[in-house]
């Protein structure tokens, strides 16, 4: 394993049409990865995926596979490609299960119809337009979390993403969530932006949605993953099949620990992170969280190109 190299994964948003479709045309590991998916959904997952349309592609249970898909089928490649294993593995929130798959904690075909099951759930847990969440630029943790308290008012609203210092997510109630953003401005927020999901991810209104998810993961066949994965809820690696499990239940309804993830990489000797899916996302974030850290995306054909040649040096 190289040690100084982690593999990280994308969740929501990082999803688009046409995702992948060079090296689609191009790798037959990455057309039978795709295939497989929609095998496992019955469904045409890779037709959605390259061909859209986008607000079905944007659907919480199809983005989530869709992303998955995308990221097992990179992982796929680079094992066909490189003999380099990383020392490490992370996915930030939905990411997470593409990286215990890449592991070898889960299976591919289970973890596809679970993460499926997991949007629809979520989904029915708050329905459309009674949650949102939204992205606070500039301030610090406490000052974002003190303003969710005062937002509260008997509702629910929490900072639930730690994306980067002066980056966090906060999700809840509507209402609340309105509450927390004019208060986030009141304390000198460079930006309160309201952000287009469907979904309040990650606060206390996701524990239906948990309690559900449960049903289907104890029977879901988990082993210990092979690379180590550090999981979000606690920014540490998980040590047993029961650990992986509790925790992405807990996952869907307590904070994303981004940044303390990314510095307990970091402070382990890690200095390169491969962007393993579609976008840019958290490269982007890499820096703004360790100076020491390089990243680079997979995302295209060109850019796997460069990452194998980044990863040799």
């Amino acid at each position: 394993m190289s040690s100084h190299i982690a593999f990280v994964f994308p969740g929501q948003g990082s999803q688009q049409v046409g995702m992948l479709a060079d090296l689609h045309d191009q790798e037959p590991v990455v057309r039978d990865t795709f295939s497989e998916a929609s095998d496992a959904l019955g469904i045409d997952l890779s037709g959605l995926i390259l061909q859209g349309p986008a607000e079905q592609l944007n659907s919480t249970e199809i983005t989530q596979p869709a992303l998955l898909t995308c990221s097992v089928a990179l992982w796929r490649l680079w094992q066909q490609r490189s003999e380099l294993r990383p020392g490490y593995m992370a996915g930030h929130s939905l990411g997470e299960y593409s990286a215990l798959v890449c592991a070898g904690s889960m299976g591919f075909a289970d973890a596809i119809r679970v993460v499926n099951l997991r949007g629809q759930l979520m989904q029915k847990a708050v329905p459309a337009g009674e949650g949102a969440m939204a992205a606070i630029l500039g301030l610090t943790d406490d000052d974002v979390r003190a303003a969710c308290e005062q937002a509260a008012n008997g509702d629910i609203v929490s900072a639930v993403n730690y994306n980067s210092p002066g980056q966090v997510v906060i999700a809840g109630s509507s209402a609340a969530v309105e509450r927390a953003i004019s208060n986030c401005k009141e304390a000198g927020a460079k930006r309160a932006l309201p952000l287009p999901v469907s979904v309040p991810s990650h606060c206390a209104l996701m524990k239906p949605a948990a309690e559900q998810l449960a049903e289907t993961l104890n029977q879901i066949p988990l082993v210990s993953p092979q690379i180590p994965v550090v999981q979000n809820v606690a920014a540490r690696v998980a040590s047993s099949p029961e650990q992986v499990r509790e925790s992405l239940l807990q996952q869907l309804y307590s904070p994303v620990l981004w940044v303390d993830s990314m510095q307990m990489l970091a402070n382990n000797g890690v200095t390169l992170l491969l962007e393993c899916g579609p976008g840019k996302v958290l490269s982007g974030l890499a820096k703004r969280i360790d100076r020491n850290l390089n990243a680079v995306s997979m995302e295209s054909a060109d850019a796997f190109k460069k990452a194998l040649e980044t990863a040799s040096l």
